[in-house]
């Protein structure tokens, strides 16, 4: 699957210049923005830095006929089709999806590598949608990344900072470099490859590094939420879950809610200490070369039951193999909290899983400007009808 392009063009400004020709870039995410910025200038002669999302043909991603608006750094002479689009400002409008707010992130960020002795010899704008903006940025020391992040995300260069002092815990790789304003964070590199479709033993290992680190921080967690860690321990992530799906259809899932503080106690009852919860710890979100592994993105991280996390790691892979991994888990609780129930925890806390993811993706509604809303408007309600089938 391939993607259709048509690039809106403003200046430094913000003031309209017109579109470019469509164009076709090979791989089919929205977010993913560096083939187009590439494409732009093979095809057109144009440098440009991709501001956001500004329709699709598509109700959702991917692939697809998608418009986006673009800043012209620099060009050639291009011509230019009269197109016209929306450009008021709004309130909810993430800061790097603005005139000027690329070159004002990048800015930052290359004069903090040089005050670190790092100058920066490139950069390249990997993704951009309402859920962060990330650059590399190369170095004579190798790459570095410019990651920013939207307001409800803010915690992640909080949680980063922990794991650092994690000792020997796979997830405590990804270094940070420098926290700014606006959301901005710049992190060290990981070197490998992302492990989308990793099989069973590789995720046994993630569970096993993981383990390790949600153990240390259940001494932590006061510490965690003090900082600005989101905390959902308990009754509180009922009440975050009703919060955030207010306004939304969830009849589907109306008996799971009505029952969900009955569940939340009785999970409580299973005797499992609260930790850090990474919140979407599937395989996409672990990198490795073959020598390290490192969990990354942790911007939907929060206190709450660990349970969560292996639910999520585990979610696609065939029952059998996800039993083991489960059983794996629960005895290692086991160990460690003599006369707990992980099992029963995890049994209890299927359907919520998706229940809060389907709050999750309501939050983001909530914090991102209408346009950047066919990311996750389906979300909401695919995600609840999960949670009425595990309940």
């Amino acid at each position: 699957m391939s993607r259709t392009v048509t690039l809106v063009l403003v200046d430094a400004a913000g003031r309209p210049l017109g579109a470019l020709p469509p164009f076709d870039v090979p791989d089919p995410w929205w977010q993913q923005v560096a083939s187009v910025v590439d494409a732009a200038r093979r095809r057109h002669g144009v440098e440009v830095a991709v501001l956001r999302l500004l329709d699709a043909d598509r109700p959702a991603p991917p692939g697809g006929h998608v418009r986006y608006l673009a800043q012209v750094v620099e060009a050639e002479a291009v011509p230019l089709e009269p197109v016209a689009v929306d450009l008021a400002p709004h309130p909810l409008r993430m800061p790097w999806a603005e005139a000027g707010g690329p070159a004002r992130s990048v800015a930052w960020a290359t004069e903090e590598l040089r005050r670190l002795g790092r100058p920066v010899t490139a950069v390249t704008q990997q993704r951009t949608w309402n859920l962060s903006a990330i650059w590399r940025l190369d170095t004579p020391l190798g790459p570095t990344w410019l990651k920013q992040l939207p307001p409800f995300a803010a915690h992640e260069p909080t949680v980063l900072h922990w794991l650092l002092s994690t000792p020997n815990g796979v997830e405590g790789g990804v270094r940070v470099l420098g926290v700014g304003e606006r959301g901005r964070v710049l992190l060290g590199h990981v070197p490998g490859e992302d492990r989308y479709g990793a099989g069973e033993a590789e995720r046994a290992s993630v569970a096993a590094g993981h383990h390790a680190v949600q153990v240390r921080a259940v001494g932590e967690v006061d510490r965690l939420v003090a900082d600005g860690v989101p905390d959902l321990r308990g009754v509180a992530l009922g009440r975050w879950i009703r919060g955030r799906l207010a306004g939304h259809d969830v009849t589907v899932a109306a008996r799971l809610l009505d029952r969900l503080d009955d569940r939340l106690a009785r999970v409580r009852d299973c005797g499992l200490p609260d930790t850090l919860v990474h919140g979407d710890l599937h395989p996409g979100n672990v990198r490795g070369d073959g020598t390290q592994r490192v969990v990354i993105d942790w911007a939907d991280a929060f206190v709450g039951h660990p349970a969560f996390d292996i639910l999520r790691l585990t979610e696609d892979l065939d029952p059998t193999a996800a039993d083991r991994l489960v059983d794996a888990w629960a005895a290692r609780w086991r160990a460690d909290v003599p006369g707990s129930d992980p099992r029963r925890a995890v049994d209890l806390l299927r359907p919520v899983a998706p229940l809060r993811l389907a709050a999750v993706y309501a939050m983001f509604l909530a914090g991102i400007e209408p346009s950047e809303h066919p990311y996750h408007v389906h979300d909401v309600p695919a995600a609840l009808a999960r949670a009425a089938a595990a309940a």
